[in-house]
């Protein structure tokens, strides 16, 4: 395999098992910085030491790769991960992704990194939705800053795929938005997101949720709970919630619930899941990918939803995507 080749795909498994960001941006940084030297010139110790961006390990990668063989270190990524990703006859069904970040709020890379691997997977639509200003820790986008990134989406899009617009906006703690209503109303999809405030009692967390989805801008209810249940980051409990009244609310102003795919969220729980189901609701399974390797987590959050029985028609990323923009578009 070629040098470049090993190192993206080492990247790509680091991300996928959310290894520390900082392993996989060293690799993807390796991969770009080699990217156009011919294995003649990779193969010159000298030069290859004196290449930006090419550390000791990814060095190691670049020898292994020229001599023809599977460099160790993805060997071993390759051992660790093999068979331990969940299967899922649902996973066949999903078409897009509606809710992904790039590097312009807290993602790890450009958006074309994140639409090239999205069209590696055979998804034929994901929805670009970094965060709103509120949330500064993630350089969450102004107003103006994601009036830029709008001028920049169209550039992305295919007879054969699309980058849709979009937002993950947070949800104020009166369920009001973080954005201007005029610019929401430009794009394809509003996922609204609790970010602050996870542990508001009760009455006013219900009353700030049911807002939040009675707005005719808003598409998708994101991890809803807020919990958190392994990884890095620690847990974190899910959030109190009167869970009946905001799906109730969901399902009367057609907006879907997100079964976030990470594995450290699996939200929502499972009791909440059939809740959601029986009330009626719409649901959107959603890799909440910050790089490209973790689009394909939307393996976890099939088999999640195929396990509970949810009927792919009930899930608007099965959907084709002239359906999914009607749907986008009702209440506009």
């Amino acid at each position: 395999m070629s040098p470049y080749d090993a190192l993206v795909e080492i990247a790509t498994l680091l991300e996928r098992e959310r290894a520390s960001r900082y392993r996989s941006k060293a690799f993807r940084a390796a991969a770009a910085a080699i990217e156009g030297f011919s294995d003649e010139e990779l193969r010159d110790p000298a030069r290859l030491r004196r290449i930006k961006g090419v550390g000791d390990s990814s060095r190691a990668v670049i020898e292994q790769a020229l001599s023809g063989g599977v460099p160790e270190y993805l060997a071993d990524l390759r051992d660790r991960t093999e068979g331990a990703e969940p299967t899922s006859t649902l996973s066949r069904d999903l078409r897009g992704d509606l809710h992904t970040h790039s590097e312009w709020s807290d993602g790890l890379t450009s958006i074309d990194l994140m639409v090239g691997a999205a069209r590696k997977l055979g998804r034929e639509y994901i929805a670009l939705t970094d965060h709103s200003p509120r949330l500064r820790v993630a350089r969450g986008l102004s107003a103006e800053r994601l009036r830029e990134q709008l001028r920049e989406v169209p550039q992305f899009c295919t007879p054969e795929f699309t980058l849709l617009s979009g937002i993950e906006v947070d949800i104020l703690d009166d369920g009001s938005l973080d954005q201007e209503d005029e610019l929401l109303d430009e794009l394809d999809i509003v996922v609204a997101s609790v970010h602050s405030k996870l542990r508001m009692e009760k009455r006013p967390m219900t009353r700030r949720l049911v807002a939040a989805v009675s707005s005719p801008r808003v598409d998708v209810l994101g991890h809803v709970t807020g919990r958190l249940v392994q990884g890095a980051r620690g847990t974190r409990p899910p959030s109190d919630f009167d869970a009946r009244a905001v799906f109730e609310a969901c399902a009367e102003h057609g907006v879907a619930v997100e079964i976030n795919a990470r594995p450290e969220r699996q939200d929502p729980p499972d009791d909440l899941l059939s809740l959601a189901q029986d009330i009626g609701c719409l649901f959107s399974i959603d890799s909440d990918a910050h790089a490209p390797g973790q689009l394909a987590l939307l393996d976890y959050g099939a088999a999640r939803a195929e396990h509970a029985g949810i009927p792919p028609e009930r899930i608007v990323t099965t959907w084709p995507l002239a359906r999914l923009r009607d749907w986008s578009t009702r209440q506009r």
